[in-house]
């Protein structure tokens, strides 16, 4: 049934009264206040209208959810709802038993991963209506999918507070028709099951010939026009036109293919069938070395076996399905870590030029190096497309980044995106929603290693994605791994048009950025190298870590390598006090590292080697800090609250992080 109003309830089910507001305030002491059951006073409220007492911006969904939280997918996840908020004022069971209908918070609300644990966690726990200066894309649209509603209209709260009955035309207000039905239906599924009987029907895309961005390109050709006799392609899009995509790769791991799975029998039945398996693929990637880190309060808690359940869910759900699993690797009988971890592994064996790629994870983004429109998708939309094979998208904005020139010595790719990320478009989030199209001679002097890490990084800021136009070097490279013929990559590529329209263009000299880090909180807090001692004085660091799909690359352990060898060779060591970690990213990158005679370097610098995992970067491996006064300085993506702990983490470079490492304070490469 459709829903064409909303009035606000304490309680669903029975009606009752209208349920409480919980303001995310900075100031710990109203936000404990409200969590104590007592709701703001007048003047406490003109102070948020008037932003004299501020609400707290950039709140990620390791917040709303921390890693931990994602070992469960079901109803328990109401519990744990905001346990991860900055100033650990939010305790278990606090959103759950506080009556809230309503929260509340500044920009960029859900920002970071692309868990759909985060807004089930708040309906589940009462929460009916998100208020947010701004919303992030992938945390918006999981919103959509499970029937939770949000704004940004700062007028809509007093209303319904007043007791006035909203049409839900205003929730729907901006958004693209195929994400106004889903809401209207009340989420996904349902709108799903309306458009499988014939009741509603997507609609069609007019747009006449155009010259178009690359992602509206490949977009154009997966269009899907008849769901039925599998049609799919159409002349042009434009941004903001709605349709289904048809996948050519469809992949999750195991911190969310549960989940899904679960909304997949929920409303299919449990004798639906994944549609067309061999072009899904799951991994066994994120939680390999969760044992080594976990704290005792959470192995009393139960969560080293929930978490390990996970992955025996998983392995139950592709043997029944026919799915390729990239799993854990034995050699002489124990376990040397995980396959791959999925981005690098898309990379590596899936992924082509001119494809649609679909995650469960942000970083699928990463993928866009090789031409393809990659993104990452929640636990219902990945549920939905192993039946349809589409998902839905609104045609984004793509916006051009040229870069030109060349990096100085010492510079790389990571602070590429360190700087571009702390320009006021992103730090505005004005960048929300949108591609990243990465293009210029000097991304063509890059290697595809750091290209990815442009691509990686796109959703840093909350862009849609990142892709680079493909040429010689993807050809050579899908060749050479593939054992594709050249031509045939060729005539895969997609590229731009002439002509072209983008949403802005920045042109950029990369012999103009310096060696960047982004201080704690955010990645979009990037500040050049140099401008860290004024800033922060001596940073002086306990752990540098060297990982992630970001930082565990071929060309990442070159860096490490270089810095590292430099050092053996004048007598240095890892400083005292301070734990160096270098992670693969596959056991393809850890025998490239072999071959290279890095290992050697590696262990007589002191390094502790970690094989390939997501690991630290999401708290589930070595490399995670345990207090909050420890300080990381890092090559992964983002430092979010909580993010590889409750330390403070710095995000740098591969050759900042090994050079810091050494020096046992943050320092430039060169130093």
């Amino acid at each position: 049934m459709k829903r064409t109003s909303v009035k606000l309830l304490g309680d669903r089910e029975s009606g009752a009264k209208l349920g409480r507001v919980l303001y995310l305030t900075a100031d710990p002491a109203l936000l404990k206040k409200q969590l104590d059951g007592i709701d703001l006073d007048e003047a406490e409220l003109r102070g948020i209208d008037d932003g004299t007492i501020p609400l707290v911006d950039n709140i990620s969904t390791d917040e709303l959810t921390p890693g931990w939280v994602c070992y469960y997918y079901d109803e328990t996840l109401a519990r744990y709802c905001l346990v991860g908020l900055r100033g650990n004022v939010v305790e278990r069971d606090a959103i759950k038993n506080g009556g809230f209908s309503v929260i509340v918070s500044g920009r960029s609300k859900g920002c970071g991963s692309s868990r759909e644990t985060a807004p089930y966690s708040e309906r589940e726990s009462g929460i009916q209506l998100v208020v947010a200066k701004s919303i992030e894309k992938i945390y918006g649209q999981n919103c959509q999918n499970i029937g939770l509603l949000t704004t940004t209209d700062e007028t809509i709260l007093p209303r319904l507070l007043a007791g006035e009955e909203i049409s839900i035309e205003e929730f729907v207000r901006g958004l693209d028709g195929i994400s106004a039905d889903v809401v209207r239906h009340g989420g996904l599924f349902a709108y799903n099951e309306a458009r499988l009987r014939g009741d509603i029907h997507p609609p069609a895309v007019t747009t006449a010939p155009r010259p178009m961005t690359l992602a509206e390109k490949i977009i154009a050709s997966r269009a899907v026009v008849d769901a039925k006799t599998g049609k799919i392609g159409v002349p042009a899009v434009q941004p903001g036109d709605a349709l289904f995509v048809r996948t050519d790769v469809r992949f999750s791991h195991e911190y969310v293919t549960p989940m899904a799975e679960s909304l997949f029998v929920a409303a299919l039945g449990k004798d639906a069938k994944v549609t067309d398996p061999s072009s899904v693929w799951a991994f066994r990637d994120h939680l390999t070395f969760l044992d080594r880190v976990m704290s005792e309060a959470h192995v009393k808690m139960g969560l080293k076996d929930q978490a390990r359940k996970l992955a025996v869910v998983q392995e139950d759900f592709t043997r029944r399905h026919g799915i390729a699993l990239f799993g854990e690797v034995e050699k002489n009988g124990r376990s040397v870590g995980s396959d791959a971890i999925c981005h690098n592994k898309v990379i590596e064996a899936i992924a082509l030029p001119g494809q649609v790629v679909a995650g469960t994870d942000s970083h699928t983004c990463m993928a866009g190096v090789l031409g393809c429109f990659a993104f990452g998708v929640g636990s219902t939309d990945m549920a939905n497309a192993w039946l349809t094979k589409d998902v839905r998208v609104a045609v984004p904005q793509s916006v051009r980044f040229n870069l030109h020139g060349k990096l100085k010595p010492g510079v790389a790719a990571k602070d590429v995106m360190l700087h571009l990320l702390s320009q006021p478009f992103w730090k505005g989030g004005d960048g929300i929603g949108k591609v990243l199209e990465f293009a210029g001679e000097g991304v063509r002097a890059m290697g595809i290693d750091e290209r990815a890490t442009l691509t990686n990084m796109a959703v840093e800021a909350g862009g849609f994605t990142g892709i680079i136009e493909a040429d010689e070097v993807i050809v050579e490279y899908l060749a050479r791994q593939r054992s594709m013929s050249p031509d045939a990559v060729r005539a895969l590529i997609v590229r731009a048009d002439e002509g072209a329209q983008y949403f802005a263009t920045f042109d950029y000299d990369l012999g103009d950025i310096e060696p960047m880090v982004a201080l704690p909180g955010d990645p979009r807090n990037g500040v050049p190298l140099a401008e860290l001692e004024k800033q922060k004085g001596e940073v002086k660091i306990d752990i540098a870590y060297g990982g992630s799909c970001t930082g565990g690359k071929k060309a990442d352990m070159d860096m490490y390598a270089e810095v590292l060898k430099r050092a053996v060779e004048r007598g240095q060591r890892v400083a005292d006090g301070v734990h160096l970690y270098i992670q693969f990213g596959s056991q393809e990158i850890r025998k490239y590292a072999e071959e290279k005679g890095y290992i050697d370097v590696f262990e007589k610098a002191g390094a502790e080697l970690v094989e390939p995992s997501c690991g630290a970067c999401i708290k589930a491996g070595p490399g995670v800090s345990f207090t909050k006064d420890e300080v990381t300085v890092s090559a992964i993506n983002r430092n979010f609250p909580g993010r590889s702990g409750p330390g403070q983490v710095y995000l740098a470079s591969p050759l900042v992080v090994a050079a810091s490492a050494i020096a046992g304070k943050i320092v430039a490469p060169a130093s």
